[in-house]
Order: C-alpha cells, then sequence, then structure tokens
C-alpha cells in the first residue's frame, strides 16, 4: 500500500528543497530521494484524514479493554526504549485496526503535538479512558515516571477483567443449561403433549385425569392457542425486567439480592474488596493523595452501596478520620479482614503494600469460589433437570398405563 511522505532536502548544490512523493514506506523514499547525492533532513508520513466512512467505523465500533491493557503495556516498552511519547503512540495507531482506536490515537498525538500532556489528551475521552486510566498517568507525568505508572494501570486492568472474566465463565454454564431446559420445556408443550391430549380424550374424559396432568394439557393448550400472546408477554417480561434493572431502584433491588443470596453474597463481597483494594492500592503506590484515590475507587466499584462508603470515607479521611475505621464500621460489606489489614497499614505507613495483599487475598478467595460455584450448581441442576422430567413422566404415562389397564 503507497503512501504519502514529506520531505525536506538539501541539494548538491547546496539548495534546501521541499514536497511531498508517495512511496511503500520510508526507507523506499529515502533511497530515492538520495540517489542524486542529495542529503536528507527530514522525512515524515502524511496523515490520511479520516473519511466519513471512517468516522461511522468509529462511532459504532468500541475500544475493548483487551486493547488498553496492550495500549499500555507497548507504550510503557517504547517509551523505556527511548521513542517519544507521540512517535509512541502514533506507532500503536499504525498497528490498530479497530477505528475507534484510531481515532482516539490520532486525537491524542495531535494534543501532545499542540503541547497537551497525555493526561490532558485522555481527559477528552472519558468513555475509553476512565478515572482510574488519567490519574494513574498524571500521576507518572508529575512524578518523571510515566512508563512505571502505565505499567501498573495495565496490571490493573489486567486483573480486573481477568477476576470478570472467571465469574462470567461460572455463571455461563448453568445459565446455557437452564435456558436450553426452558426451550425444550415450551417445545414439548406445544408439539409433544397436544398428541398424547388427543389419546387421553379418545380413550377416556379429561375428568378421570390426575390433576397434574391436567395442569400439564392446560398449560399446552394455552401454548398452542395463544402463541403469539405468550411470546409478545414473555418479551415485554424480558423488556420490563432489563429497564427495570437499569432504573436507580431496579438495580438498589438488584444489588440488594447480590448481597443477601447464599453463597453469591460471599462472591459478591470478596469480588467487591479486591476491586477496591488494588485499586487503592495502584493509585496510592504512583503518588495520588488519599482522598483523590477514595473518589477515583468509588467511579471504578459498580455496586452503589460501595460507592456510598467509599464517599463516606473520602468525607471522613477529609476531617482526620483513619479509612480503617469506615471499612470496620461496614462489615456487612468489607469483610473484617479488610479493615484490619488496613489499620494495621495505616500504622506502618505500608497502607499500600497491605492493600495490595489484600486484593492478592480476595483474587484468590474468587477464583477458588468460582471453582466451588460450578462444582455446587452441577448437582442442583441435575436435580431440577430430574425433578422437572420425572414430574412430566409420571403426570403423562401414568394416566396411559391407568386408562389401558382399565379397558
Amino acid at each position: 500500500m503507497m503512501a504519502k511522505f514529506s520531505y525536506k532536502i538539501k541539494d548538491v548544490a547546496g539548495q534546501f528543497k521541499e514536497g511531498i512523493v508517495e512511496g511503500k514506506d520510508r526507507y523506499v523514499v529515502a533511497k530515492e530521494l538520495s540517489a542524486n547525492g542529495s542529503t536528507i533532513i527530514t522525512i515524515e508520513e502524511e496523515k490520511r484524514g479520516f473519511t466519513s466512512m471512517d468516522k461511522i467505523n468509529a462511532w459504532l465500533s468500541r475500544i475493548k479493554l483487551q486493547e488498553k491493557i496492550t495500549f499500555a503495556h507497548n507504550l510503557a516498552a517504547m517509551l523505556d526504549a527511548g521513542l517519544s511519547l507521540a512517535r509512541a503512540i502514533g506507532v500503536l495507531e499504525k498497528q490498530s485496526k479497530n477505528p475507534k482506536y484510531k481515532a482516539v490515537l490520532v486525537d491524542l498525538v495531535a494534543e501532545i503535538n499542540k503541547g497537551s500532556s497525555l493526561s490532558d489528551g485522555m481527559g477528552k475521552h472519558p468513555k475509553e479512558f476512565s478515572g482510574l486510566f488519567v490519574a494513574m498517568v498524571l500521576a507518572g507525568e508529575e512524578s518523571g515516571s510515566l512508563s512505571k505508572s502505565l505499567r501498573v494501570v495495565a496490571d490493573q486492568l489486567e486483573k480486573s477483567y481477568t477476576l470478570r472474566k472467571k465469574i462470567k465463565g461460572a455463571l455461563m454454564y448453568p445459565s446455557v443449561v437452564v435456558i436450553a431446559m426452558i426451550i425444550i420445556a415450551i417445545l414439548m408443550f406445544i408439539y409433544v403433549v397436544p398428541t398424547l391430549t388427543e389419546v387421553f380424550h379418545g380413550i377416556a374424559g379429561e375428568k378421570q385425569l390426575p390433576a397434574s396432568t391436567r395442569a400439564i394439557i392446560a398449560i399446552s393448550d394455552f401454548l398452542v392457542n395463544q402463541t403469539v400472546l405468550f411470546f409478545g408477554s414473555l418479551i415485554t417480561f424480558i423488556g420490563l425486567l432489563v429497564y427495570g434493572g437499569r432504573t436507580k431502584k431496579g438495580k438498589r433491588v438488584f444489588e440488594f439480592l447480590l448481597l443477601h443470596l447464599p453463597v453469591i453474597s460471599k462472591l459478591t463481597m470478596e469480588t467487591n474488596s479486591a476491586r477496591t483494594a488494588r485499586t487503592m492500592s495502584s493509585l496510592l503506590s504512583s503518588g495520588v493523595d488519599m482522598v483523590e484515590t477514595i473518589n477515583i475507587t468509588k467511579s471504578v466499584v459498580q455496586n452503589s452501596r460501595y460507592k456510598e462508603v467509599l464517599a463516606e470515607a473520602s468525607d471522613r479521611v477529609q476531617k482526620g478520620i483513619p479509612l480503617s475505621a469506615v471499612f470496620s464500621e461496614h462489615e456487612n460489606l468489607y469483610p473484617v479482614l479488610v479493615g484490619a489489614m488496613v489499620e494495621v497499614g495505616e500504622e506502618t505507613g505500608k497502607l499500600s503494600e497491605m492493600l495490595l495483599r489484600l486484593a492478592t487475598f480476595y483474587e484468590d478467595e474468587v477464583d477458588r469460589a468460582t471453582k466451588d460455584l460450578s462444582t455446587i450448581i452441577e448437582p442442583i441442576l441435575m436435580l431440577v433437570i430430574g425433578s422437572g422430567v420425572g414430574f412430566f413422566a409420571i403426570s403423562m404415562i401414568s394416566p396411559m398405563y391407568s386408562l389401558t389397564s382399565s379397558i
């Protein structure tokens, strides 16, 4: 693919010349320009402007978390190798195939070339770069250790992604099984039960059938005769659940269930404790002050009840009350160990280190819990499936035996 390059050279007569040429890459262009003895001063690739289609693709696409992790790791490596910030981001922009990602990186380069800092540029893209990301980069710029801060934020994002993936993985299997069960049950009610119903009606009256059999036949008749109404009601119900889950009150109900359901409640507490501890540890180790650290952590946690605790912590820390006291007062959300370890960190001056240990401990606990969850759910699902199949078999087959024997 050909690209355009702007050049500045000094010819054999000692005159300076500038222009734009097309070439496969920078080295091919340099070879052609220096073939007649000219001295090359600069060769820069012309940035291709974004077309309307590029802008549409960028608007439709999104930047994945893995891309942000790779961005932080690779940018840190290139800065350590001696590349300038603008050039390093430019290299990442050329390597990317994601239109949205490319557009953001082009904008970052433009901001840096104007004299803005990387954190300022990132701050203009709040949907792509979280408050945590921007704060870590700002701390790195102020301390002169940007590459170190980028590695820390990359590790933070990686741990968060791994944690989320483990929880989703543990819930994926039961979700698929339950959905498959519901679909199979609906198909049986619509196609299998009506055939058996005709047999029952041909041999004896419906009044002679057991109550469970009559209930199954009633459900089947409704699904066959009111199929559109049933699926319309089902879609409406799911839509209302999704809409309700996005409202403030709906989120509170969902969060209440997460914190009070057996097994799930412990997993929720450990997940939020790990996320809180790792985020605060990363920010404190990068030189962010305590109040700002708590406020950024508040934006990272998803559960509104944890946000409220951190908002309270921010206010009370400004009044001189230790952070550990706030955690200790909310043992229904943060386990006792959190308050105890934070208190030790405050007393020894190693709060960041203690928070990191807490994060590692609870991440391991979540890993273990998700594996145990899969082990617990499997036999429960087998029991539910067996009970459902058994109930259906007894309700539909036993009447056939009794009716056949009475003939």
